[in-house]
């Protein structure tokens, strides 16, 4: 069988507590801990599936694997990137390079963060800010899931996970709360570290 490196899930880049009361302690741990978690070991268990297939000839289980992969290590990325693009001292709006862009593609912030929210409201699983490379522009993306409604190409630079696991247990029923106060910890800068990368590569 050919080596292969086993994902891993990577550290908050914050203590549990450090988003509240935008998002509680206790929801970091079992978001973090149980559900990341989860979809790193539901990916790791897919790849060995698909190598032992290979190796043994016998495919009967490769078709529900390949699901896997793209459910498990979809959300396996954009939970990654749902960390990082917060911080204790987020929120506010863009600005830069990356404002200008914004401003360019939607119109203004108002009109993107409206689009936005109204993403966030209606996804079954992640509202995305992405960089579409074939258009050369931002778009926003309501993906359910993980991976259901995703844009070919498309490189995300702002995830906000809308699964109930991620906002329930702080807002009940009411996503709108919960999508207000994660713009409270936005990592504007983060964030346009990630756009100037993709761009960089693209553009």
């Amino acid at each position: 069988m050919s080596e292969r490196s086993n994902p891993e899930l990577p550290p908050l880049p914050y203590d549990y507590d450090a988003l509240e009361p935008s998002i509680s302690e206790q929801v970091l741990h079992w978001h973090h801990d149980t559900h990341h978690q989860g979809y790193v070991n539901g990916l790791d268990a897919a790849e060995e599936t698909l190598a032992d297939a290979r190796e043994s000839g016998d495919y009967s289980a490769t078709a529900g694997a390949l699901g896997d992969v793209t459910h498990n290590g979809s959300g396996h990325y954009l939970h990654t990137l749902f960390w990082e693009n917060m911080d204790p001292n987020g929120g506010g709006e863009p600005d830069g390079d990356l404002r200008e862009r914004i401003e360019a593609d939607f119109g203004s912030y108002e009109g993107w963060k409206g689009e936005f929210e109204a993403a966030a409201s209606a996804a079954g699983g992640w509202a995305l800010l992405v960089y579409d490379p074939v258009a050369k522009q931002l778009r926003t993306v309501a993906v359910d899931k993980h991976d259901q409604g995703a844009l070919w190409g498309a490189h995300p630079i702002l995830a906000l996970d809308v699964w109930e696991h991620s906002y329930y247990y702080d807002y009940g029923p009411d996503r709108g709360s919960f999508v207000d106060a994660f713009f409270e910890v936005v990592d504007w800068n983060a964030v346009a570290d990630e756009y100037a990368t993709v761009v960089e590569h693209f553009e």
